[in-house]
């Protein structure tokens, strides 16, 4: 199946945990960047992808248990391709997601690219 087919294919197959995140990052509410869900990037689909940033966010569930060296060869590939990589599990998604979407927001924070928004200052400005 061809890359972009499987991405549509899990974007409408998605657990409770990504939808949940979902709700949470995307229409840029962390920090004004855009998310995107279910991005090819090589040979990986990843879960949740912000291009500006090169920050990619995977939620893992149960199974993820028994596959950590393809995680690892997985993230080590990504990280080759400039990205960094953030994980999750699906229960802490559900359980606290007010602390998995500060987290996301403090690894913003901490890649240092300005918020691509325009403040609701200068929107102002801009329109008189």
């Amino acid at each position: 199946m061809e890359q972009r087919t499987k991405a549509r294919a899990l974007r409408g197959n998605a657990t409770a945990a990504e939808v949940r995140l979902w709700r949470a990052i995307s229409a840029r509410k962390v920090a004004g960047f855009r998310f995107n869900r279910q991005v090819p990037i090589g040979p990986f689909i990843c879960d949740f992808v912000a291009r500006s940033l090169k920050l990619i966010i995977e939620v893992d569930g149960d199974t993820h248990g028994d596959r950590r060296e393809q995680d690892e060869e997985r993230t080590r590939y990504l990280q080759s391709e400039g990205y960094q990589v953030i994980r999750f599990w699906n229960n802490d998604v559900l359980g606290n997601l007010d602390g998995v979407v500060a987290e996301i927001a403090r690894v913003v924070s901490l890649l240092g690219i300005p918020n691509p928004s325009p403040s609701p200052s200068r929107e102002r400005e801009g329109s008189l």
